[in-house]
């Protein structure tokens, strides 16, 4: 691999400074203008004006890559994806056109029972070749970090599948994917009866076994009308916390109840969704390290006017993070830059706030700060270069692609127009 000396950035975005950032130090992206990256192996070695940068006695042998006045910023850390599935769900996305509601469609067999029922049929070489084709998309959209999901397996042949195939591609693709069990999704259909069976079954053998096979960093559990209660929930993220699995945990998406409470008293890396907590949660969650992980893809897809509060959580210096969602049934989008322009445009975000929760928060929420989410020396080259001029364009410029290059670790990954 050659170091590298990257120049023509007319902005570098670094994110250098304090982390976790809150209220005003959301919109620090301390921008170096005209400036240049000195890469040594997989690491940022020297980062700074560009005079000084190219004076360096290691950058007089590395190869050069002009990007001809780009904006580069750390690559995006997408800490909240449900990589592993079978096929879209456009059929539903036509019946939501048509009236019909997302409870409607699961209530008639749809929804994620639709996507577990074909999970569990797919092989596993089928699986791993289309997340393979997404992660191609994920980092042509300038992504260098994911969180992945289970959860559309729902019994312990198919979560292990899921697992095991994370496992794999973390393993054999540059990306970076750090796995959650999501076994607690929804109730499949076989327990439907007898819930408490199904979160026994979870809390005593499969959430115990995914830890001590080392094949999930973070237990998550989808804690809302139709799903888990409050209680159930915290079984399930206690059991997963007894085996070194840190809480995540899907909150207040539905309906209110109680979800946002049980992050901070379990004290949760992230809570997500969040668009129906009251003004006291927000006063909590911005008292606690508990990260907002944020989905307006989620939101958008479905065709909803009430997104997160992300303005009064920024307000109550909160942790915000913001994330694709990616899933076959109500955000089927890769593209963090539409996220960054759902965040502006409906949850009140300036462009810096933006791009702070696309990078070092969540990289603060997968516990990866120290090596992801800014430009600083020592940390992993992960970068991206948008065919901008100014930041502030990359989400301006909605629904298309400006990204130019992508490097995960001195790797350029996906690189055009250079």
């Amino acid at each position: 691999m050659p170091d590298w000396l990257i120049t023509g950035c007319s902005q570098i975005l670094t994110l250098r400074g304090p982390v976790p950032r809150r209220g005003r130090a959301l919109s620090q992206l301390e921008i170096i203008r005209d400036g240049a990256i000195l890469v040594h192996q997989d690491r940022i070695a020297a980062v700074g004006a560009k005079r000084r940068i190219e004076r360096l006695p290691k950058a007089r042998h590395a190869e050069k890559l002009e990007l001809g006045g780009r904006v580069v910023l750390p690559g995006f850390v997408d800490s909240h994806t449900h990589l592993i599935f079978p096929f879209s769900r456009a059929a539903e996305y036509e019946q939501r056109i048509s009236g019909s509601t997302y409870e409607e469609i699961a209530r008639s067999g749809g929804g994620i029972r639709s996507t577990v029922k074909h999970l569990r049929s797919a092989s596993a070489r089928v699986l791993k070749a289309r997340a393979l084709k997404n992660l191609r998309e994920f980092a042509a959209h300038g992504t260098t970090t994911i969180e992945a999901k289970s959860g559309y397996g729902l019994d312990w042949k198919s979560e292990l599948k899921i697992l095991e195939i994370l496992y794999d591609l973390h393993q054999e693709h540059p990306l970076d994917i750090h796995a959650t069990f999501l076994g607690a999704h929804v109730v499949p259909q076989e327990f439907r009866r007898r819930p408490e069976a199904y979160v026994d079954l979870l809390t005593r053998r499969w959430i115990p076994a995914v830890a001590t096979a080392g094949l999930a960093e973070f237990c998550d559990v989808f804690c809302d009308r139709g799903a888990f209660t409050v209680d159930q929930s915290r079984r399930i993220l206690m059991a997963g916390r007894a085996g070194g699995l840190v809480p995540r945990i899907h909150a207040e998406q539905l309906a209110h109840t109680g979800a946002v409470r049980l992050a901070i008293e379990l004290q949760a890396a992230s809570a997500d969704h969040l668009e129906k907590i009251t003004r006291g949660d927000i006063q909590a969650l911005g008292l606690s390290n508990v990260v907002c992980t944020l989905l307006p893809g989620c939101c958008f897809h479905l065709g909803l006017k009430d997104y997160a509060p992300g303005r009064q959580l920024i307000e109550a210096g909160a942790i915000l993070g913001i994330a694709t969602d990616f899933n076959p049934g109500t955000s089927p989008t890769l593209s963090m830059t539409m996220i960054l322009s759902l965040a502006c445009t409906q949850m009140r975000m300036t462009p810096a706030e933006a791009i702070t929760a696309a990078t070092i928060n969540p990289a603060y929420s997968l516990r990866v700060h120290d090596r992801v989410g800014s430009l600083e020396v020592g940390k992993y080259a992960d970068l991206a270069a948008f065919d901008v001029a100014d930041y502030r364009e990359i989400p301006y410029y909605f629904g298309v692609n400006l990204c130019s290059l992508t490097m995960k670790r001195g790797a350029i990954l996906h690189m055009k127009n250079l």
